[in-house]
């Protein structure tokens, strides 16, 4: 499924979703951002789709935000539902039970920071920036930013960033834990797409449980965290695929996954 502002590629396990609206830096309006829930819905259920590279299309940017011409005419019930909408579409991103990298080709600015805040990986072009400049509009981030980044970076760091509105540099942003690789622009896809392959020849059981320990459990006691790993421990060593790893590691051979 592909629409006119985000299209869609896949080989063989992996899934390239491409945000193309460079005529507007790739801004996140109401119509892509329905276009991507769709999108991520379909991806999440379909079993052949192990990992998902997400990016922007043309050279600038990443996504630039939310559409400001869209935000400027909204009364505070739209205002309310238009960031209700971002965050499930953010939601979807990060609970899909799937590996989802994004690969962050150009400046990755408000919504489209946190866009890239619900990704399991965040992969950056050297030189691009990131950052929240809500507050500068007299606005607060609205896709789930207050909350995610200082539950990755700390509480401090994030409030001089939101507060502060500056933008970051990949290299700062790689020394805060924002992001874990910088590459030349014109290695970045090319090498998230490769990671993402290798990523969806690991057994999908344990993939699909690990992601769900670390994601469920941040929001938990350390007591309840710890349990729900170990119902999650004893559900991966039941699966087809920890029995063929067992196999193979004790025969000295490479695993045959099945993902199940």
């Amino acid at each position: 499924m592909s629409s006119p502002s985000v299209q869609l590629q896949r080989d063989d396990a992996v899934a390239t979703v491409t945000i193309d609206r460079p005529e507007r830096l790739n801004a996140l309006d109401q119509m892509t951002i329905s276009a991507l829930k769709g999108i991520f819905a379909d991806l999440g259920n379909d079993a052949a789709i192990r990992a998902v590279v997400l990016t922007g299309g043309g050279e600038k940017a990443f996504v630039a935000g939310a559409d400001i011409a869209e935000l400027a005419v909204l009364d505070a019930p739209a205002a309310e539902r238009y960031a209700a909408a971002g965050q499930d579409l953010m939601w979807r991103i990060e609970h899909l039970g799937k590996p989802v990298i994004a690969a962050i080709g150009g400046f990755a600015l408000g919504g489209g920071f946190e866009l890239a805040l619900a990704c399991t990986i965040r992969w950056a072009a050297a030189g691009v920036k990131l950052g929240l400049p809500e507050v500068g509009l007299g606005l607060i981030p609205g896709f789930g930013g207050t909350q995610r980044l200082p539950r990755l970076i700390g509480r401090g760091r994030a409030l001089e960033m939101i507060l502060g509105g500056g933008p970051v540099t990949a290299e700062q942003a790689l020394a805060l834990g924002l992001v874990t690789r910088v590459l030349p622009r014109e290695e970045l896809l090319r090498e998230a797409q490769a990671m993402a392959a290798r990523l969806a020849a690991r057994p999908g059981v344990a993939v699909r449980a690990a992601l769900k320990a670390v994601h469920e459990g941040a929001g938990m006691t350390l007591d309840a965290a710890v349990r729900l790993e170990a119902a999650l421990f004893g559900v991966t060593c039941a699966s087809a695929d920890a029995a063929e790893g067992c196999r193979a590691f004790l025969a000295k051979r490479e695993p045959d996954f099945t993902h199940r």
